[in-house]
Formats: structure tokens, sequence, C-alpha cells
């Protein structure tokens, strides 16, 4: 017969993320940071983001 085991145990039995988990969010976060990277230092980003503050300032003055 199986155990029915309360919430609260369950979630305590599981402390923190193992070493490989640590290492696969941060090749995520690392990944993710490069493309915003090159992703914003390209011309066409950089000129539309350019375009969308000097319509919101154009609004406001």
């Amino acid at each position: 017969m199986k155990r029915l085991v309360p919430m609260r145990e369950r979630i305590q039995s599981d402390v923190g993320m193992t070493t490989a988990e640590y290492a696969v969010g941060t090749v995520a976060a690392v990944g993710f940071g490069g493309l915003l990277v090159k992703l914003l230092t390209s011309p066409e980003a950089q000129q539309l983001l350019w375009s969308i503050i000097m319509r919101a300032f154009s609004w406001l003055f």
C-alpha cells in the first residue's frame, strides 16, 4: 500500500538545485545575455529603439 506523503514533506525534501541544474541555468542565462547584446548592438535595433524613444518624447513635450 502506498503511503500518502503530505505536501510539506515533499517540498522540504527538495532542498535546492544540483550542480548540473546550476550549470544548465548559467549556460542558458549567458546565452540569452549574448543574444540580447548582439540584438541591441545591431544598427536596425538601435534605430528602432531610437525611433520609439523619440516618439515617446514627442508626445510628452
